[in-house]
């Protein structure tokens, strides 16, 4: 992998950490995603002239992805309604990297290293870590959360690979990306608007500037993951998505003031070991 590309990954999981960060505002998970959705629609909205479009090969690969996500946005809303966040998130974020380099290897034929594979268990490892905060929320487990959390790992793990796969067939990775956020903004006010009524208009309008500069930074993380999809391993560039855990954890401390506990330097150390073995894949 190029050193232009595995930077540009890191740079792409920095502003996926900075839009989580951004639209923290107190909203249900519910109106929270469906602000981000429309955000980012809009953004590619405006933005899709200036790229082109797609081949037409990658189109049914788009409009899975598109159902997918809707699946993935309501497993992960169903998952933080029944568990906490300590206890979704790990299982959800975690897990989705394994499943994501078992399916490549059998679907796709991309073979990993030894080297590769260590890199992606001890990333791995140092989210779980990173994320799981101990007390109440990992004392009790709770079965609902933990199925819905897997539902979600499995949907992360089903759109990454469809994606990649769709990327490589558009030969326009950028407007594919584009065009998926449209496809997802599309059904993500629908679905939200029956699961919620009209009562999560009026939650959003609130904070839509915060939408749509979240928006921006998801559009742009996301169309670099897809962009270096078509140049490296799918499994590789999933992974290192998973280092916006870190970014996150260092906004939360530097900027939120949250405690720097020795646990999440274990596991940064982890998540930093992990991206050298990466990097030497």
């Amino acid at each position: 992998m190029e050193n232009f590309v595995f930077l540009a990954v890191l740079g792409a999981a920095l502003c996926h950490a900075g839009w989580n960060a951004l639209i923290k505002v107190g909203l249900d998970p519910l109106s929270t995603t469906t602000l981000i959705g429309v955000g980012s629609g809009a953004v590619a909205l405006l933005t899709l002239p200036f790229f082109g479009n797609p081949a037409w090969a990658c189109v049914p690969w788009l409009i899975a992805s598109v159902i997918i996500h809707l699946g993935y946005f309501a497993f992960l809303i169903e998952a933080y309604r029944a568990g906490d966040l300590g206890q979704v998130y790990p299982i959800a974020r975690g897990s989705a990297p394994l499943m994501t380099a078992t399916a490549t290897t059998f679907l796709v034929g991309e073979q990993l290293t030894p080297i590769g594979w260590g890199g992606i268990l001890a990333l791995v490892a140092g989210v779980f870590l990173l994320s799981a905060r101990g007390g109440r929320e990992l004392a009790k487990i709770d079965g609902r959360a933990v199925g819905f959390a897997l539902l979600t790992a499995l949907s992360i793990c089903a759109y990454t690979v469809i994606d990649g796969i769709g990327a490589r067939l558009s030969l326009n990775p950028v407007s594919y990306s584009l065009w998926l956020f449209v496809g997802i903004a599309i059904v993500m006010v629908p679905y939200a608007l029956y699961r919620d009524g009209r009562d999560v208009i009026p939650a959003m309008t609130a904070y839509w500037k915060r939408g749509f500069i979240g928006g921006a930074l998801q559009v742009i993380s996301y169309g670099i993951v897809l962009w270096a999809m078509t140049l490296a391993p799918i499994a590789i560039i999933a992974t290192l998505r998973e280092t916006s855990v870190l970014f996150g954890a260092v906004i939360a401390v530097v900027v939120l003031n949250e405690p720097l506990r020795a646990m999440r330097i274990v596991a940064a150390l982890l998540i930093v070991c992990g991206l050298v073995l990466i990097r030497l894949q």
